[in-house]
């Protein structure tokens, strides 16, 4: 049989009945209000609601979101009474770290938070030479249920509010800043919400915190919109949402197969919106923001690494708005699924290439430190 001819069951897994998905988190107590949550117009009201001037909510980004202090005994241009009050109000302690693993000479942090409940999730901060790149979970576990994916497996605890998906770019944006991270001061630059949870499935709370972390400085962090990229395994009325926003954030979908018969297995949504769906609208998303789509495909040994399926999605992707994001997988503890071999990853991403598709492999970083999402919390959980 030929390299290209496409068999009929060649790299399937074992039908099975199509997994549950969550799409709503279970009920449980709310985070506290913090500054975080609320637009810059919420931030005054709230002040005035506590009997201050609402100028003083201008005061409190300023040294929240630009200076990147939360220390009431830093903010010494308000007054000691004021300061306590507000920041016991509006800057409550959210996320305490739990465990740092660091890697790649400190270039690379890891940190396991727990919530103000218990619930635990994690963050990456990943130093390049040219950028300083945060990869934030949107919710504690996911409800998606990937079977190779370690946070999938876990299933979805709750969703993240938007001020602990802020609170873990500001933990990232302090340690660029006090040098604490090989290289010097600095900043971060990037944000990729591609750690723990859907994004999509928490929607309000990511775009809250998209908009926070976008918001120029005083009002928000003053990272760039482009700089910003959203994950999603394929959510079609949410990505047709997001494009409603007009944003200019980048997409990125987790398509991880080509073909309906291996996705649904390997991404249970795809039960609910089949691959083309998906690819539709992330072309719609394209031409709306004039953003390229980037196409997120973790290659699996004899799974979804054949190279009849690496044209077929040339097939797919050709003369579209698109890049592909390989990605050597990071094998859990236990699991069945582990990397391509380095020649069938050499021929996937030639063939990509050879239907004009740009392909790079992702940088393996965090390997020795549970780098996959979801691991290090399974591992600091138990």
């Amino acid at each position: 049989m030929s390299a290209t001819a496409e068999p009929a069951t060649t790299g399937a897994v074992e039908k099975k009945t199509p997994a549950k998905l969550v799409f709503a988190a279970p009920r449980r107590a709310k985070p506290p209000r913090h500054l975080a949550d609320l637009t810059p117009a919420e931030r005054r009201e709230a002040v005035a609601a506590l009997g201050e001037k609402p100028f003083r909510a201008d005061q409190l980004s300023r040294h929240y979101f630009a200076r990147l202090v939360d220390d009431p005994a830093q903010m010494t241009d308000l007054p000691a009474a004021v300061r306590e009050r507000l920041t016991a109000e509006l800057l409550p302690t959210l996320l305490t770290p739990v465990r740092d693993l660091s890697c790649d000479g400190g270039a690379t942090l890891k940190t396991v938070w727990r919530a103000f409940d218990g619930v635990l999730f994690e963050s990456v901060l990943m130093r390049y030479p040219d950028r300083a790149t945060m990869c934030v979970s949107s919710q504690a576990g996911c409800g998606m249920n990937c079977p190779f994916c370690a946070t999938g497996q876990a299933g979805l605890t709750r969703n993240l509010s938007t001020a602990e998906i802020v609170e873990q770019v500001t933990a990232g944006a302090r340690a660029m800043a006090s040098g604490r991270v090989p290289g010097g001061p600095g900043r971060v630059s990037n944000i990729v919400f591609m750690g723990m949870g859907e994004p999509l499935a928490n929607y309000k709370a990511v775009l809250g915190a998209v908009r926070r972390i976008t918001d120029p400085s005083p009002r928000g962090l003053g990272i760039s919109q482009r700089a910003v990229t959203v994950s999603t395994v394929g959510l079609v009325p949410a990505i047709e949402k997001l494009a409603a926003e007009d944003l200019s954030v980048r997409l990125a979908v987790s398509l991880h197969a080509p073909d309906d018969e291996l996705r649904d297995e390997l991404v249970p949504i795809n039960n609910r919106w089949k691959v083309q769906e998906v690819l539709d609208a992330a072309w719609a998303y394209a031409d709306r923001t004039g953003r390229r789509v980037s196409i997120e495909y973790a290659l699996i040994k004899d799974v979804n690494d054949q190279a009849w399926r690496a044209d077929l999605l040339g097939r797919l992707l050709r003369g579209h708005l698109v890049h592909v994001n390989l990605i050597p997988l990071n094998p859990t503890p236990g699991s069945k699924w582990t990397a391509s071999r380095p020649r069938d990853e050499r021929e996937f991403v030639r063939r990509l290439e050879a239907h004009g598709v740009p392909v790079t492999v992702r940088d393996t970083r965090g390997r020795e430190i549970d780098g996959a999402c979801g691991q290090l919390a399974a591992t600091t959980a138990k």
